[in-house]
């Protein structure tokens, strides 16, 4: 069984995805991260050459794994960590998104993750494109200044260096991409169900989605 919950960069989806799994006891799914763990070969083993990427793609494996009580990203044997969620990672992953063969490498693994166990996952087409016949689907929306001071907390407080404005540029940068891309668009489900969290807090977001899907399990 899996939940899905779409929406811009920073609008809160994968922090809350992530409580709303723990609440249900499922597993989480970042697909977010699986596109940054591609970006991350883009960037750092192919230096930004998209054709060399796209090339070798099927060389590197890539998978989800459930484990001690959370999902780790695994790329090539390794568990990725803080170093695919630095600036350069995050000002290209939209670029590296919305090449089609990177789409269909990512939602293999996720289509692989979840025939084994029940998931929460979070990301911009999953309701759409990916999981069109989910469980319950989710949008979840919010003020772009808003956005940014989220994802510069969420930065500062793993250590990564941050600087709001830059931050904010890159938001509203990667909008205009997922929004309008061929393949994919970020674009709310006709049967999602649309959560604003701009004057939400953390605590009321995670407790407004998980009442839906628990009354919905009853």
């Amino acid at each position: 069984m899996i939940v899905t919950i779409d929406g811009p960069a920073g609008s809160g989806k994968s922090s809350t995805a992530k409580e709303v799994a723990n609440n249900l006891g499922w597993n989480y799914l970042d697909s977010g991260s699986l596109y940054r763990a591609v970006t991350w070969l883009f960037v750092h083993e192919y230096d930004y050459n998209i054709e060399m990427l796209i090339e070798n793609l099927t060389t590197h494996n890539i998978k989800i794994e459930p484990l001690n009580n959370k999902v780790d990203t695994i790329l090539d044997g390794n568990t990725c960590g803080s170093e695919i969620r630095e600036q350069v990672i995050t000002n290209n992953v939209s670029k590296v998104a919305e090449n089609g063969v990177v789409r269909q490498f990512v939602n293999k693994a996720m289509y692989k993750a979840v025939q084994e166990a029940n998931f929460v996952a979070d990301g911009r087409d999953l309701g759409t494109a990916v999981f069109p016949d989910a469980f319950l689907k989710f949008f979840m929306i919010a003020d772009v200044e808003i956005r940014a001071k989220r994802r510069y907390k969420e930065m500062t407080d793993n250590g990564l260096e941050a600087d709001f404005e830059e931050i904010k540029k890159n938001l509203q940068e990667r909008d205009y991409i997922d929004s309008n891309r061929e393949i994919a668009p970020l674009t709310k489900a006709s049967d999602a169900i649309e959560i604003d969290t701009t004057g939400l807090s953390f605590a009321e977001q995670v407790e407004t989605i998980t009442k839906h899907i628990q009354s919905r399990l009853n």
